[in-house]
């Protein structure tokens, strides 16, 4: 399985940004699709996750402010990013889960800064 995240890159405080994440396999096709962050030093933090079922769960600093969707037809993980302040400055990484195995893309950077 592969997994290509993009749509990353530099924002000012209070800007949104889209990330995607594109699957080899059908997004309908994985136990659990979510997304991670990570910044130097620390370890990777959940952001967003999402069951097959559409149950979601979000990490506290993010909740009211992202949503994570899908798309069957374009086959598309996404984690839209509103109201973004500095502290959501990290690479983020897409994760797939399909049986007892786990998938991540290869991360995109976002920067939040003015």
């Amino acid at each position: 399985v592969q997994l290509q995240a993009s749509g990353g890159g530099l924002v000012q405080p209070g800007g949104s940004l889209r990330l995607s994440c594109t699957t080899s396999r059908g997004v309908f096709s994985f136990n659990y699709l979510a997304w991670y962050r990570q910044t130097p030093g620390k370890q990777r933090e959940l952001v967003a996750g999402m069951t097959n079922g559409g149950s979601i769960t979000y990490g506290d600093s993010v909740k009211g402010r992202f949503t994570i969707s899908r798309s069957r037809s374009a086959n598309m993980l996404y984690l839209q990013m509103n109201s973004l302040q500095p502290e959501d400055t990290a690479v983020y990484y897409c994760k797939t889960v399909r049986g007892p195995i786990d998938y991540w893309g290869q991360g995109t950077q976002v920067t939040v800064s003015s």
